[in-house]
C-alpha cells in the first residue's frame, strides 16, 4: 500500500471555471430568479394603512370648545374666637377609677391524682442497641428513660415515667418533639 502524505502533496490543480465578464450598469440576476413578493405585498399593505390612517386623522370633526364661564368672587368667612367654640364633652367612663380598686379572684382546680400512674413510650426496636441509642438522645435532652424488654416478645421498649399527672408527661412529650425525638405515646401503666 502506497504511503500517502497529504502534506507533501500539495493542493489539487485547480478546475477550469467559467469567467464571467461584468458590463458596467448590468445589474446581476437574483440567485433564485424570483422576486420577492411577500416583501412587496407587505411594504403595499403598510403604505395603505399608513394613508388611511392620516385619511381618518384628516376627516375627524375638531373639538367642540367648552362654554366661558364667569368667575365669581368668593367672600371670605368669618374667623370665629374662642367664645364661639362649644366646651370639650365630660367624660362618661368610670373604669378609670374602678381598675385599680378591683379584686380578681381565680378559682384552682384541684388535680386529681390517678391510682395509676402515667407512661410514656417513645420507642419500641428489635436490636437493644437501637433502643439504647434512642435512650441517649432522650438523655441529651434532660429526661431519664430506661429500656423494658417485653415479656414474651423479642421488642425492646423505651418508656419514660411514671407520672402523676398526665400534665407532666404532656410537658416532656413537648420538649421531645422540640428536639425531632417522634412519636411518643402516652398511656396508663398496667
Amino acid at each position: 500500500m502506497a504511503n500517502k502524505d497529504y502534506v507533501k502533496r500539495g493542493r489539487s490543480p485547480k478546475k477550469a471555471t467559467k469567467k464571467t465578464t461584468k458590463k458596467k450598469g448590468a445589474k446581476q440576476p437574483m440567485s433564485n430568479g424570483s422576486t420577492p413578493w411577500k416583501a412587496v405585498a407587505v411594504a403595499a399593505l403598510l403604505v395603505m394603512v399608513f394613508g388611511y390612517a392620516l385619511y381618518f386623522l384628516n376627516d375627524s370633526p375638531e373639538p367642540e370648545k367648552a362654554p366661558v364661564t364667569e368667575v365669581v368672587p368668593v367672600k371670605p368667612k368669618k374667623t370665629t374666637s374662642t367664645e364661639d367654640i362649644p366646651p370639650l364633652p365630660e367624660e362618661q367612663w368610670s373604669y378609670m377609677d374602678e381598675l385599680p380598686n378591683k379584686e380578681i379572684t381565680v378559682e384552682q382546680k384541684e388535680l386529681k391524682v390517678s391510682e395509676i400512674p402515667y407512661i410514656m413510650q417513645c420507642g419500641a426496636y428489635k436490636n437493644r442497641s437501637q433502643a439504647e441509642e434512642r435512650k441517649m438522645n432522650i438523655a441529651f435532652q434532660g429526661i431519664t428513660s430506661t429500656v423494658r424488654h417485653a415479656e414474651g416478645s423479642s421488642w425492646y421498649k423505651v418508656v419514660l415515667g411514671p407520672y402523676k399527672f398526665k400534665r407532666d408527661a404532656e410537658k416532656d412529650r413537648h420538649k421531645l418533639q422540640r428536639a425531632k425525638i417522634e412519636p411518643c405515646a402516652i398511656w396508663k401503666d398496667q
